[in-house]
C-alpha cells in the first residue's frame, strides 16, 4: 500500500516541477520579446530625429552641370582715395578671371566636378612721388619710376558640392563647396628705363583646400544662378625668386589655416543643369 501511494506523489511532484520550468521558460521568453520589441520601437524613434535635410531635391541624380565664372576689372589712380596719399602717380591695372567648370551629380543633392581657371593681372606704376611729411635721418619722400606688373596663373581644382533645397519646388537652395585646387604662375615686374632697367621674375606654386558656402537660384528651368563666397581653409605657398638669367636666388615657403569671411573671394556664376528628359 505505501508503494502504491508513494508513486503518484512522486509523479505529481515531477509534473509540478515542470509546469514551473515552463512557467519561468514563457516568462523568459516574453521579457526578451518584450526587450526586442521595445528595441524595435526605439530605433524608428530615433530616425524621427532626422531633420530631413535633403527632402527638398534641388539637384538630382545624373544631372550634368556646366558653369562658368568671370571678373573683369580695372584700377586707376582717381578710382581709389588712398591714391590721394601719393603724389604723381600714374596706375593703371586690370585683372581678369575665367573659371569653366564641369560637374556631375552621383546622387540626389549631391555632385563632383572639375574647375579650371585662368587669372591675369597686368597693368603699369608709372611714376610715383610718396610724400607724407615725415622726416627720419634726412628722408622726407621716395620716388619710384616706370614700373611695371604682369601676374599670370592657371589653376585646376576638384570639388564636392553639397546642396540643400529650401521650397518644395526647388528653385531656391544652399550650396556648400569643399575644393582641393592647385595653382602655378609667374609674377614679373619691371622698373626702370635703358641701361637702368632690372627685371624681377618669381614661379609661384600653391595648394589650397578651400571651404565655400553659398546660394543657388533657378532663373530658368534649366539654368541657375549661384553666388559662392570663401570662407578659407587650409593652404600651401611656394615662390621661387629667379636672376635675369633664370637661376634660382631665393625662396619661400608659406603654410597656413584660416577660417575667416574672404569678401574677395566671392564668385558668380550660371550654371545649366543637363538631364535626360525621358527620365
Amino acid at each position: 500500500a505505501y508503494r502504491s501511494t508513494s508513486k503518484p506523489r512522486s509523479t505529481m511532484k515531477r509534473i509540478f516541477l515542470l509546469l514551473v520550468a515552463a512557467m519561468v521558460s514563457v516568462a523568459t521568453l516574453s521579457a526578451q520579446e518584450t526587450d526586442t520589441e521595445a528595441k524595435g520601437k526605439f530605433l524608428p524613434m530615433r530616425q524621427r530625429l532626422n531633420r530631413n535635410i535633403d527632402h527638398n531635391k534641388f539637384v538630382y541624380k545624373g544631372e550634368v552641370m556646366l558653369g562658368l565664372t568671370a571678373s573683369y576689372g580695372t584700377l586707376k589712380a582717381e578710382d581709389s582715395d588712398l591714391m590721394l596719399l601719393l603724389d604723381g602717380i600714374d596706375v593703371g591695372l586690370k585683372s581678369a578671371s575665367v573659371n569653366p567648370f564641369f560637374a556631375y551629380a552621383y546622387r540626389d543633392n549631391r555632385a563632383v566636378g572639375l574647375r579650371l581657371g585662368y587669372d591675369l593681372i597686368d597693368g603699369k606704376l608709372g611714376n610715383i612721388d610718396v610724400d607724407l611729411g615725415l622726416i627720419a635721418d634726412g628722408i622726407e619722400n621716395m620716388s619710384l619710376q616706370n614700373l611695371a606688373l604682369r601676374n599670370e596663373s592657371f589653376s585646376w581644382s576638384l570639388f564636392h558640392r553639397n546642396f540643400m533645397g529650401l521650397d518644395r519646388r526647388g528653385i531656391v537652395g544652399v550650396i556648400l563647396e569643399t575644393e582641393l585646387k592647385f595653382k602655378t604662375g609667374t609674377s614679373l615686374i619691371s622698373s626702370g628705363e635703358g641701361d637702368s632697367a632690372s627685371t624681377s621674375e618669381s614661379r609661384n606654386f600653391s595648394a589650397k583646400l578651400n571651404v565655400n558656402p553659398g546660394l543657388g537660384v533657378y532663373v530658368f528651368p534649366q539654368v541657375c544662378l549661384t553666388v559662392t563666397v570663401g570662407i578659407g581653409g587650409l593652404s600651401y605657398n611656394n615662390i621661387r625668386q629667379l636672376n635675369n638669367a633664370g637661376e634660382v636666388i631665393g625662396r619661400r615657403d608659406h603654410s597656413s589655416m584660416k577660417f575667416k569671411l574672404n569678401i574677395a573671394d566671392i564668385q558668380i556664376g550660371l550654371v545649366a543643369h543637363l538631364w535626360n528628359n525621358k527620365k
